[in-house]
C-alpha cells in the first residue's frame, strides 16, 4: 500500500517519449567562451610577473648570504683567537667540481668556509693578487693582529671584497656593483 501511494506522489518523466521545454535543453557545443580563456590568461600573465623577478634575485641573495657566512667565519676566528689567547685559523676552501679539498693536518681551523660556485682571490698587503685554487687560511693572533689581506669573492656580474686589517684585525665588508 506504501508503495503504490508513493509512486502515485512522485511523478516520474520519461525522458524517451517527451521533448525537454526550450529552457531545459543543453546548449548545442559546451566549452570555453573567449572571455574565460582571457581571464584565465590574464591570470596566468600576473602570476608570471610576480614570480619571475624573485628568481632572478635568488642567486644575488645567496651570493650575499655566501659573503656574509665568509666574513662571520673571520669575525668569529678572531674573537676566539683573543679569547684563548692562541692563533686562530679561518680556512675557506674552494673546490670546482663540488668535492671538498684536502685538509692540511698541521693546522687546525675554527671553521670552514666552502665555496658554492663562487671564485675566491686573495690580494695581499704588497697588493699581489692570487686566485685561490684550493685553499687558503687566514690567521689571527691573540694581540688583535692577522695575516691580513683582502678577499675578494666574485661570482657572475657581483664582486665583494672583504679586507682584513693585518694590525687590527678588523674586518670589513664591501659589496661592488659593477
Amino acid at each position: 500500500m506504501v508503495s503504490e501511494a508513493a509512486k502515485k506522489m512522485t511523478p516520474i518523466l520519461d525522458c524517451k517519449f517527451r521533448k525537454l521545454s526550450s529552457r531545459h535543453r543543453l546548449p548545442a557545443s559546451a566549452g570555453f567562451t573567449l572571455l574565460e580563456l582571457l581571464l584565465v590568461l590574464t591570470i596566468l600573465a600576473m602570476a608570471v610577473v610576480l614570480v619571475v623577478p624573485n628568481l632572478s634575485g635568488l642567486e644575488t641573495r645567496t651570493f650575499s648570504a655566501q659573503t656574509r657566512k665568509a666574513a662571520s667565519l673571520l669575525n668569529y676566528a678572531r674573537r676566539i683567537s683573543v679569547i684563548s689567547g692562541q692563533p686562530s685559523t679561518a680556512s675557506f676552501l674552494v673546490a670546482e667540481d663540488g668535492t671538498t679539498p684536502s685538509a692540511d693536518s698541521r693546522i687546525t681551523s675554527v671553521g670552514q668556509w666552502q665555496s658554492q660556485g663562487i671564485t675566491l682571490r686573495f690580494r695581499d698587503s704588497t697588493d699581489r693578487e692570487i686566485e685561490i685554487d684550493e685553499r687558503i687560511d687566514i690567521v689571527f693572533y691573540p694581540e688583535g693582529g692577522s695575516t691580513g689581506g683582502t678577499l675578494i669573492l666574485a661570482q657572475n656580474q657581483q664582486l665583494a671584497n672583504i679586507e682584513i686589517d693585518p694590525f687590527t684585525g678588523r674586518i670589513t665588508t664591501e659589496f661592488i656593483e659593477e
